[in-house]
């Protein structure tokens, strides 16, 4: 009876046997594609990069130390100067003439300065006569005591008025004389105060400055430290004598150095996307055995600096774009078993930009996925990308 049945209706079992396979093989979940990575032993740094830049351990900056006429510059950037090496002088500043305006006010007030001379002097000479008849009144007993000292006081103010619109009319007549171009019989040398080299030449031509205008820069290029400025809460992790690595500064090979000072002081500094930041100078020195490299390098240089805060040679090291963070707040990875991924929580110590220092949860040469999507869940079939 079953076999009958079943020949009867072979084909439509089979049509349907058909179709349900292909339903199946339809709906069946594909492999998820992913990229991969390897737990690994080997170095490990954990530090902090900025930017910086090199100067001078001591460099001075050259100024005029009067208001005057400036010779020219002759030295350039780069030349060795001793120390009490002439690097310019200076002298008086040149009269300037006159305009037609500033002429007829000054001739008019040379007039009334002689007017008042004129004056002066006549009152002077009346003075003097009184004072002559006032003695000899006073020697007969015909003037008192205090009309001779008027008299004679006359006498002294007069002379003094004298004296005074004389120096007036000398100061205009100065002042109206042509002007020849010259300066200062005694002109006052401005010399290197230390040895080293010229490291800018700031004012080069001659022409007249004022006192204090900076003229040369000078150092020595040989003897060069760098400037890193940190965000205040990366500085407070950094100690002197912390290791530097000096990079991206035009050589292949990193520089190595020191942190020799912290400074002690923050200062507010607007960042590019306008955010406000305190920063703090940290000063780096360089290693003796880098002294070749060093020489490259100048005053104003800029370099990109990492202070080496923590280093291990031997890590256990998981890519840092295999780790997420799973529903309770700790650190999860998926591990690659077989064709399944395996979801794995994982105990880290340090973290940089590219690995973390696994504690717990993976062993060296285990593989995991690196940068799983949110749809990837415990168990799911996986298959590495070529």
């Amino acid at each position: 009876m079953v076999m009958s049945y079943i020949k009867r209706w072979r084909w439509a079992l089979l049509i349907a046997a058909v179709l349900a396979a292909g339903l199946a093989f339809a709906f069946w979940p594909e492999a998820a594609l992913v990229d991969t990575g390897k737990v690994t032993r080997g170095p490990m740094t954990v530090g902090v990069t900025d930017d910086g830049v090199t100067r001078a351990e001591e460099y001075y900056n050259v100024s005029a130390p009067v208001t005057g006429y400036l010779q020219r510059i002759e030295l350039e950037a780069g030349d060795r100067v001793a120390r009490g090496t002439l690097i310019t002088r200076m002298t008086g500043v040149p009269s300037a003439p006159l305009d037609a305006r500033s002429e007829r006010e000054l001739r008019s007030a040379l007039a009334s300065a002689l007017a008042n001379e004129q004056s002066a002097r006549s009152t002077l000479t009346q003075a003097r006569s009184d004072l002559a008849r006032a003695e000899k009144l006073a020697e007969r007993g015909f003037l008192s005591q205090s009309d001779l000292e008027q008299a004679r006081t006359r006498v002294a103010t007069g002379a003094a008025t004298v004296q005074q619109t004389r120096g007036e009319v000398s100061r205009i007549r100065s002042l109206l004389a042509p002007p020849d171009g010259s300066r200062s019989t005694q002109p006052v040398p401005v010399r290197a105060p230390v040895s080293g080299s010229v490291m800018s030449v700031i004012n080069e031509s001659e022409g007249v400055i004022a006192q204090g205008t900076p003229l040369v820069t000078l150092g020595d290029p040989r003897r060069i430290e760098a400037v890193v400025d940190l965000l205040s809460r990366e500085a407070a992790r950094v100690e002197p004598g912390d290791k530097v690595l000096i990079t991206q500064w035009g050589g292949n090979e990193a520089i190595s150095g020191h942190v020799t000072r912290v400074e002690p002081f923050g200062r507010l500094k607007i960042s590019a996307l306008g955010i406000e930041e305190q920063r703090v100078n940290v000063i780096v020195g360089f290693d003796a055995a880098e002294a070749d490299k060093i020489a490259r390098l100048g005053h104003g240089y800029q370099i990109d600096a990492t202070i080496v805060l923590w280093h291990k040679d031997d890590a256990l090291r998981v890519p840092i774009g295999a780790l997420f963070r799973g529903t309770e707040g700790k650190w999860h990875v998926f591990v690659a078993n077989g064709s399944r991924a395996e979801e794995r929580e994982v105990e880290l110590g340090h973290v940089n930009d590219e690995f973390g220092e696994v504690l717990r949860g993976l062993a060296a040469g285990d593989t995991v996925v690196l940068n799983p999507g949110s749809s990837l869940s415990d168990g799911a079939r996986i298959e590495a990308r070529d």
